[in-house]
């Protein structure tokens, strides 16, 4: 495996294993891996000859300049388990080299990118498309992997793909989780034990729901775990919402869509966390 710091030499060394046939699968990440990160680099392993991942702390999408601070930085830790699951190359830029100047571009994908997270966070979507866009350019890969969990974010991202013909297949991999269920997270790191103990409640919550939702309305289903989160110690429930998986807009009932998914945001202390379940899936 090998380290690239630079867009020229990335580029070069691409250029000499793509002129002998070999596929390329691109894994964007922002660092302080974990086994969900792995599980994208595993599969692309499998799928292509050359597995290119990115480590790189993105600005441009913080719209909390203090979560941008705090944000874990851990590059020799990443590239040990890189390694291990057989990663190519390592893209590992400076913020210098992937933006020499203010990156003016707007991305909008109404209606995906200005619910949920959209409104949470102001620009947070189009710091995504940036720099996602960026490493498409740079890379050119024939598949590129995301996990599921940033389920909102991987919608945008297949719609910027479509909208600007970029000829690159978008994989989406399933969440991975602890065994007590709590969703894998770089932020999770930043967890105290207590408000991690706290924070098993999201997890379980949504599981319980989709056992509720399967004899109750949507309604009721989105009472159901607005109430649970609400009453649970250390956790400040931002959003949580029931919508169909390809528009992501909110529905009414279940018959509305045959792909029904329940994204919620929670704080849990200061640290803010995310996860999706499916309660009905094509």
């Amino acid at each position: 495996m090998e380290v690239i710091h630079t867009i020229k030499d990335l580029r070069d060394k691409l250029a000499k294993l793509k002129i002998q046939g070999k596929s390329v699968g691109l894994v964007p990440t922002m660092g302080a891996l974990h086994e969900g990160h792995a599980s994208l680099v595993k599969r692309s392993v499998t799928e292509n000859d050359i597995t290119v991942a990115s480590v790189f702390v993105n600005p441009t999408q913080f719209n909390d300049k203090n979560d941008l601070v705090k944000y874990p930085r851990t590059l020799d830790a990443d590239c040990v388990l890189l390694e291990a699951n057989k990663a190519t190359l390592v893209f590992a830029p400076s913020v210098l080299e992937m933006y020499p100047e203010p990156d003016q571009r707007q991305f909008s994908y109404p209606p995906l990118d200005v619910v949920m997270e959209g409104a949470f966070r102001p620009g947070h979507f189009n710091g995504v498309c940036q720099i996602v866009s960026k490493l498409f350019d740079v890379v050119e890969p024939n598949r590129a992997y995301f996990g599921e969990k940033d389920f909102q974010q991987l919608a945008i991202i297949r719609e910027m793909v479509k909208q600007m013909n970029y000829p690159v297949e978008i994989v989406g991999c399933p969440i991975i989780r602890e065994s007590d269920g709590l969703a894998l997270s770089s932020r999770n790191a930043r967890l105290s034990s207590q408000e991690r103990e706290n924070a098993l409640k999201i997890s379980d919550t949504l599981f319980k729901s989709r056992t509720f939702a399967a004899t109750h309305t949507v309604s009721e289903t989105l009472q159901f775990v607005e109430e649970a989160i609400k009453k649970a110690p250390g956790l400040d429930l931002e959003y949580f919402e029931i919508v169909d998986g390809y528009k992501l807009q909110r529905i009414e009932s279940w018959d509305e869509t045959p792909y029904a998914v329940g994204c919620i945001t929670v704080f849990c202390g200061e640290i803010r966390l995310i996860d999706n379940i499916k309660y009905k899936e094509v």
